[in-house]
């Protein structure tokens, strides 16, 4: 059983690939957190969080990125980059991909915050 977490980072996986992202982990784990998806668009190297909410009474999927999370997510990556020195020099970028409740309708749509935040 898949938790719905999961199902939300499956989705935006997809929708990454289905526009030139290359996918090169996924639920990165280290003692300072976890990264949800890296991957690479282009000359970048990008560090994704995937955020969902289906109750617009709560804080946005986008806004639950505070900047405790942020912190850890940029030293999350860090000790990925210590793990993948071939990957060190290349110029990194931290997104967000939300998916927030439509104004109608029981679907999400799909967010992509690219440079969400800075290290």
């Amino acid at each position: 059983m898949t938790s719905p977490g999961n199902d939300y980072e499956d989705l935006a996986a997809r929708w990454l690939q289905g526009r030139g992202m290359r996918l090169l982990a996924r639920n990165f784990r280290a003692k300072t957190g976890e990264i949800d998806i890296i991957a690479r668009d282009r000359e970048h190297l990008v560090f994704l969080e995937v955020r969902a909410r289906s109750n617009r009474n709560f804080s946005s999927a986008a806004g639950s990125v505070d900047r405790r999370k942020q912190q850890r997510i940029v030293r999350t990556a860090q000790l990925f980059l210590q793990r993948h020195s071939e990957l060190a020099r290349m110029p990194c970028r931290f997104d967000v991909i939300a998916f927030e409740p439509r104004q109608s309708g029981d679907s999400l749509a799909i967010r992509w915050i690219p440079g969400a935040f800075t290290a």
